[in-house]
């Protein structure tokens, strides 16, 4: 697969119920439900975004409690490791398709390998599977790493951003796929408010890892990555979460073979990042280190639309 890119208009009404659109492969999965009725309140709405390492693998544990339990107008989901097949034939991972959710996945074309996911109670204008125009030299939608979702006001994206651990190759390709991003966010800032969830796999200030000294040399918090999110917010770029919390000790990442989580040593790399013009209707913003079943934690925000 050369190009994973699809936009589609969300239709207005199907002869079924629940529609389902399965292309290339099963990379892609689109799930409408016409006859769900929408949030009475559309202008208030909770979004959550969250690392799950694995959908297959968190569905057996505690997630659909939590998502019972907040009851989110809009998750992303990063890391779901699995492609439509995968996830139908599972005994525990296909029952998110009994939830009232429109949802929208794509997978990696590599097995077992990122993917991710928007579940929405209101059904987008538009959605759209990685960039509209890829990189040739590096194929970044090969990756299954992108789904933007236009709503009435604001496009929402859902990304999984490239790890630069396995050597300076995978560095570059990850700086490449941040400014590849950029271009697009200043265009679409531009038409309605944007708001950028995932996990961008870079801690950028010191309060945001346990141990800033010693990784210093290590992906994730390179000079050349954290001076990326520094060229962000001098663009009007906002981590909102440090809006509403300046306080040091809360991450979004533990280390699993270290046992990282029990003390807390952590690294803060899942993000909400929107628009400084987005910032006024922005009511909370944070993180639930508390809930447990995968190595990241969720991240939330609270919108009130004008």
């Amino acid at each position: 697969m050369k190009k994973a890119y699809r936009t589609k208009k969300a239709s207005k009404k199907s002869k079924k119920a629940d529609t389902a659109l399965i292309k290339e492969q099963n990379l892609f999965y689109v799930r409408e439900l016409d006859e769900f009725p929408e949030p009475k309140n559309k202008k208030n709405l909770k979004i959550f975004s969250w690392n799950v390492n694995g959908f297959r693998a968190i569905s057996g544990k505690n997630f659909y409690e939590w998502l019972d339990k907040e009851d989110a107008d809009i998750v992303c989901l990063q890391e779901t490791k699995a492609d439509y097949e995968q996830i139908k034939n599972h005994h525990t991972a296909k029952k998110i398709f009994q939830y009232q959710y429109h949802s929208y996945w794509l997978s990696s074309e590599k097995k077992g390998y990122c993917g991710v996911a928007t579940l929405t109670k209101i059904k987008p204008l538009k959605y759209q599977f990685g960039f509209e125009q890829d990189r040739d030299e590096y194929h970044f939608n090969n990756e299954g790493r992108i789904i933007i979702t236009e709503f009435e006001q604001f496009i929402l994206w859902n990304v999984y951003f490239p790890n630069g651990q396995r050597g300076p190759e995978r560095v570059k390709y990850k700086l490449e796929f941040y400014e590849h991003c950029l271009r697009f966010w200043e265009v679409q800032r531009k038409e309605k408010y944007l708001i950028i969830a995932g996990d961008f796999n870079t801690a950028h200030k010191e309060i945001d890892l346990a141990r800033p000294k010693e990784n210093e040399n290590v992906s994730g918090f390179l000079p050349e990555e954290r001076a990326f999110l520094d060229k962000m917010v001098s663009m009007g770029y906002v981590d909102i979460f440090r809006k509403f919390d300046p306080s040091p000790g809360k991450y979004t990442y533990w280390d699993p073979i270290t046992r990282a989580r029990e003390r807390n040593v952590g690294w803060r790399i899942d993000y909400f990042f929107v628009t400084e013009e987005t910032v006024p209707f922005v009511k909370n913003a944070f993180i639930q280190m508390e809930v447990m079943g995968s190595d990241h934690c969720p991240v939330g925000l609270e919108l009130e639309l004008p």
